[in-house]
């Protein structure tokens, strides 16, 4: 009976024995996909954080990004490695829609090449080497919590290394004072648009806001296949706008979905 014991314990992966670093924990806002086990946990610490709001990359030494989001305030991060039967895409699209559930607010999104060299992501923004993987196996995305928590921000990265090892790393970053207006960039729209399939503006009441009617249509134009409609209650007003921006006419609809916020709904 000992021998058959024995044989059983030799015969179980030693990843059944995989535990959590020791005094990790989830974050509050965000739940864990099965079988996920934390790697890396670090605490509640206070810093000034900068978090890149474009793709990476490094110019004599130094690095460079298009737009960026700085505020000194409190980090908390945790990594996970991922189950073999997960990909970092799976646990990325999951952690995105459990989020913009809450109602957080995407600022930018990146997958793939367009983010620029994973090294400079795991090394330079996380400083956390476990994150470099291959260029082409990976995403980023800051969102903005939704009021009362407004002056939150959560940064997602998954990445896929080379030994096909999967990790989604998340950090939540409480900021000191009033982040004040963040606006997303017309790419993250447009991204969001074709992987959700509609774009809210709950707080686009009125008529139409020149600086969202800018980033709104520069997002549209850079897909100019896309048809959509327009829903809400300054509906016709933000599709004629958006014509006048250079938006075709023959892309856009008027929609009936109800709200009185601005409404774009990708029609397929």
């Amino acid at each position: 009976m000992r021998s058959l014991n024995l044989l059983v314990l030799c015969c179980i992966s030693p990843l059944s024995f995989a535990a959590d670093v020791p005094g990790s924990q989830d974050l509050p806002i965000l739940p864990r996909m099965e079988d996920a086990q934390i790697v890396d946990f670090r605490p509640a610490a206070e810093l000034e954080r900068i978090y890149p709001l474009g793709s990476i990359r490094k110019i004599s030494g130094q690095l460079r990004f298009d737009g960026q989001v700085s505020a000194r305030g409190t980090a908390t991060s945790v990594t996970y490695e991922l189950p073999p039967e997960h990909s970092s895409t799976e646990a990325f699209t999951a952690a995105r829609e459990a989020l913009q559930k809450q109602g957080a607010q995407l600022l930018f999104w990146c997958q793939s090449r367009d983010c620029g060299e994973s090294s400079l992501w795991a090394n330079e923004v996380f400083g956390n080497a476990k994150l470099y993987g291959a260029d082409d196996q990976q995403a980023y995305l800051l969102l903005r919590l939704a009021a009362p928590r407004d002056n939150s921000l959560v940064a997602l990265y998954s990445i896929t290394r080379g030994n096909r090892k999967a990790y989604l790393h998340v950090e939540q970053f409480d900021a000191a004072a009033p982040l004040g207006e963040l606006l997303p960039t017309s790419a993250t729209l447009l991204r969001e648009l074709k992987n959700t399939g509609e774009l809210d503006f709950l707080t686009l009441t009125a008529e139409p806001d020149e600086t969202w009617l800018r980033l709104i249509s520069r997002g549209l134009n850079l897909d100019t296949t896309l048809r959509v409609s327009v829903s809400g209650a300054k509906a016709e007003a933000w599709r004629q706008a958006l014509i006048q921006q250079g938006v075709r006419a023959a892309r856009l609809e008027t929609g009936n979905v109800e709200g009185s916020g601005l409404h774009i709904e990708l029609l397929r």
